[in-house]
């Protein structure tokens, strides 16, 4: 793990660490370890490349890419084509390969890889629809590109331009259709089965995502994009014991990424470069100052972004692993002249990602585009369903930037039917009060029905982002879930008391509470003030 430290310190993308491991392992290397099978090659970094679009697709916010759908589905296509025109142009007449060399080349590198984007802004946040934009992107561009690749991989003539063209709009068809049907039923499947172990859930929800790969790719569709998407549905999908699950496909993200990386490191023979590396710049230079810019300003000229927003989308093409897994398709196929369009592809995509990694974050900040990181963090729930009470237990952690800190347990204003049961605080449990202070760092279990469970996350989220006053300020609550009016779920009290069968005593949204509620509430506060005085927690006196 000392390479994703370095990584982090230095602004690197960690791809890079990972092929300079596999190198020095390699021949020409420490250990001159012999190997040049590129078609198991091809086959790991394909199944290494379905695990990381799951990855990244179960990390994909909706709400982000919603508004990003169009200039990202546009900059995946036309973008695809602008790119694959002018590098291959270059190729062809700078360099001096021939036209079937220079359109893989100008294919290959016209896919972006998300997770070298986005390891190298960890510290510099950008705005929503910047960021839904270049992740929609990586996740959609993956599949006309390989389209594209296999096409001019293929033996014999290539094909019209036009049937290229269809070919690609009915994969993606087919494989959008997929990878929606196989996400949505995978997600009602795991709301509505209990699995026998928590453990279980983030392997099904992995599961769910290769079948859809699978599913896609044996009804000639594009698998690629039906990962992704159906990853994305249920990322977005409030599934039970979401961060664990989460945790996992990350873990699993990581594991891919270091295994691909290394292994295409020791495919490569690093004498082999050194012919190849004044062609590589020169087809690099293109791509990255002609290609590029114009297929970002072309593609997304109808949707009137700030040209600020678009020369930092045009900087932030990074090429990562996918472009070199997919120059071992040439390879595998016995076209003339794929080991040298590798070597090219390879010394482009190490040189340039040297070059533009550690200098995005710093553009963003010239630009002035990087938003504040002051700007309050979302909060981490994760749900897990009780059966047989039709309830559930929500456990919010209070992150460092959230604006819930300060805020009193009455002021977060559950709607009926949910309440705060517990806190942990430096390692210690209690009981809260209505008038228990929230603090960063602190652990809620929330206690919710099944019909208000949507209408307190939303809550939650809204006093979060917002404090106190969320819902007065524009913020968002919670939803209309229990039958009365949206207003009246934002304003109802704190859930008091869990009576027999079920029946919750709840203050009114007038203030009003029940003899009973009162004296559970002073007999709540005062074994609250007793555990507080343990953990040394605030209290707000009125």
């Amino acid at each position: 793990m000392a390479a994703v430290r370095i990584s982090s310190r230095s602004g690197l993308p960690s791809l890079l660490l990972y092929l300079g491991i596999g190198i020095v392992m390699g021949q020409d290397g420490i250990f001159d370890v012999k190997f040049d099978n590129a078609e198991l090659t091809q086959v790991i970094g394909y199944a290494a490349l379905v695990v990381i679009l799951a990855e990244g697709g179960l990390g994909t916010k909706w709400k982000e890419v919603r508004p990003a759908l169009p200039a990202a589905a546009v900059l995946s296509t036309v973008g695809v084509g602008v790119s694959v025109g002018v590098t291959a142009s270059a190729a062809h007449y700078l360099v001096g390969l021939d036209w079937r060399q220079a359109l893989i080349i100008g294919a290959v590198v016209s896919s972006t890889d998300a997770a070298a984007v986005f390891s190298v802004l960890r510290k510099v946040p950008l705005p929503s629809r910047i960021t839904g934009v270049l992740e929609a992107e990586s996740g959609f561009n993956d599949a006309p590109v390989v389209i594209l690749v296999v096409a001019f991989s293929a033996a014999g003539p290539v094909e019209h331009w036009y049937v290229l063209v269809g070919e690609i709009a009915l994969e993606l068809a087919i494989g959008a259709a997929i990878g929606l049907a196989v996400g949505f039923l995978g997600s009602f499947g795991l709301r509505h089965v209990a699995l026998p172990a928590s453990g279980l859930y983030p392997i099904a929800v992995m599961a769910i995502a290769v079948s859809a790969y699978a599913a896609g790719a044996l009804a000639h569709g594009s698998g690629f994009l039906a990962v992704y998407l159906a990853a994305m549905v249920l990322g977005n999908s409030k599934l039970p014991h979401w961060p664990a699950t989460r945790g996992f496909a990350d873990g699993l993200g990581w594991l891919a990424q270091i295994g691909m990386f290394v292994l295409l490191g020791l495919l490569v023979t690093p004498h082999d470069l050194v012919d190849d590396f004044w062609p590589a710049m020169v087809v690099g230079l293109v791509l990255t100052a002609v290609a590029r810019p114009l297929s970002v300003f072309i593609s997304l000229a109808p949707f009137r972004l700030p040209h600020r927003e678009k020369a930092l989308m045009s900087w932030a093409g990074l090429r990562g692993a996918v472009p070199i897994i997919l120059a071992t398709i040439p390879m595998v196929s016995g076209i003339e002249g794929s080991t040298r369009v590798f070597n090219i592809v390879f010394v482009l995509v190490v040189v340039y990602t040297l070059i533009q990694g550690p200098t995005l974050p710093w553009l963003a900040k010239s630009l002035n585009i990087a938003e504040d990181p002051s700007e309050a963090a979302d909060l981490g729930i994760e749900s897990a369903p009780l059966e047989r009470l039709r309830g559930h237990l929500l456990s919010v952690a209070v992150p460092g930037r959230s604006r819930m800190h300060g805020v009193e347990v009455a002021e977060l204003r559950l709607p009926a039917g949910a309440a705060v049961t517990l806190v942990v605080r430096d390692g210690k449990s209690f009981v809260p009060a209505p008038s228990t202070v929230l603090r960063r760092g602190d652990e809620l279990l929330v206690v919710a029905t099944d019909p208000v469970r949507d209408a307190a996350e939303a809550r939650l989220r809204a006093v979060g982002q917002g404090g106190k006053l969320a819902g007065w300020l524009g913020t968002g609550g919670a939803a209309k879930k229990s039958g009365r009016p949206a207003s009246a779920e934002l304003l109802s009290g704190p859930v008091r008391k869990l009576g027999k069968g079920g029946r919750r005593g709840a203050r009114t949204g007038g203030g009003s509470e029940t003899r009973s509620d009162r004296a559970a509430g002073e007999k709540r506060a005062g074994g609250e003030s007793r555990a507080e005085d343990g953990v040394g927690s605030e209290r707000a006196h009125h």
